[in-house]
């Protein structure tokens, strides 16, 4: 059974069930599946130079990995999925980071600083 789709652009999928994020992989563009039990929490950062602004894919620190976005450094706000049982969390931007950061708050993801 296929859960409904709550948002969906060109860099990730959210369902109730999971995130998909494109252009994960480095060289090969393919995507990571998340399933939402395995996402500890997010947070909503300001996009800075030393969270990732400029991070354009890959990771700086070996602890976030960051799926391709060409247009990350336009972007204001930037998600990290803190994984379970995982080395690397995700950090994630989003076309319509509002609406994602209000879907989080419902699924009860976001992580307060």
């Amino acid at each position: 059974m296929t859960s409904e789709i709550k948002y969906t652009d060109r860099l990730v999928t959210i369902t109730d069930e999971e995130i998909i994020f494109y252009n994960y992989y480095f060289l090969t563009g393919k995507k990571k599946t998340v399933k939402i039990n395995d996402i500890e929490g997010v947070s909503v950062e300001k996009a800075t130079i030393l969270n990732g602004k400029y991070r354009i894919h890959g990771t700086g620190n070996f602890k976030i990995w960051f799926p391709k976005d060409y247009s990350r450094p336009k972007r204001d706000i930037i998600f990290i999925a803190y994984l379970k049982n995982q080395w690397f969390d995700i950090g994630f931007t989003v076309e319509n980071g509002d609406h994602v950061e209000k879907l989080l708050r419902t699924k009860n993801l976001i992580k307060e600083k």
